[in-house]
């Protein structure tokens, strides 16, 4: 079930409102909107819909469902039972199915492009400790979307995960820069904290770009990528000298750091920049 659309509008149709038009001047390409289960209202799907209308964009989006009081035993049995549902084991004691429906709502989505919901079932028999389990346990996800056909439960699936990442991003940006809490009770300073710790953060992740990845970098399991964390640990929180010699200032690293190379080189490169 969807929450109702009768409410007065919420503070997210008023952000939709507010960042869509910013984005469609971004980019000339096609939007996709996602968003958890949070989001989970047919108020906001109405709402993406309509700023596509307004602003004669290509605009799809990927709502994760939230299943409130479906009852998932019910479904499950039902699945469970039907032998023409397909089932792929994942692992010893854990398989999964994907199905999907077309829902029909007022003002969303189209006869050749209907509005579906993508629904995927794990059953597991065992437990994280390779314990069986006296009875199955089941977990019922799903995922609302007004992409084409031509896509796939499993691609919209693979879409929507990439949203785990994206809340990394604002993890880091809270939690590694130290802004849970912001410093004042003015909105202008507070933005100007903002605005500061963003450009802490590119330039960050620009040093954990270029130092952290490659040969001769400290940190030695591989990544894609670094968090802002590590790289304030292994770049940041260095033992150094400010030393003046000769009439310049040298810094002056332990003979024996492990991110010496790595340092000089993207000193050399940035210095070059």
């Amino acid at each position: 079930m969807l929450a109702p659309s009768t409410r007065a509008p919420t503070e997210s149709q008023y952000d939709l409102e507010r960042v869509l038009p910013m984005a469609c001047r971004l980019v000339n390409t096609p939007i996709l909107v996602r968003m958890d289960s949070g989001f989970c209202s047919s108020s906001l799907m109405r709402e993406i819909t309509a700023q596509a209308t307004a602003q004669a964009r290509e605009m799809t989006f990927i709502l994760k469902w939230n299943p409130r009081s479906t009852p998932v035993e019910t479904l499950a049995a039902r699945q469970v039972a039907d032998s023409a549902v397909a089932w792929r084991t994942v692992r010893d004691g854990k398989r999964q199915c994907l199905w999907q429906e077309t829902l029909a709502l007022e003002g969303l989505g189209s006869h050749s492009n209907p509005l579906r919901r993508i629904y995927r079932l794990v059953e597991r028999t065992l437990d994280q400790h390779g314990q069986p389990l006296l009875l199955p346990s089941y977990e019922l996800q799903g995922w609302s979307t007004t992409l084409p056909p031509s896509f796939t439960p499993e691609q919209i699936i693979a879409l929507y995960q990439g949203h785990g990442t994206h809340e990394q991003f604002h993890a880091e940006f809270k939690t590694d820069m130290g802004l849970e809490r912001l410093p004042s009770g003015k909105f202008d300073t507070n933005y100007l904290i903002c605005q500061l710790a963003a450009v802490a953060m590119n330039l960050l992740r620009l040093i954990g770009m270029h130092t952290l990845h490659g040969d001769k970098a400290p940190v030695r399991h591989s990544a894609q990528r670094r968090r802002i964390k590590t790289v304030i640990q292994e770049m940041i929180y260095k033992a150094a000298r400010m030393i003046r010699h000769a009439g310049r200032y040298v810094l002056g690293l332990g003979a024996n750091d492990p991110g010496f190379d790595v340092f000089e080189r993207h000193y050399t490169r940035m210095r070059s920049a």
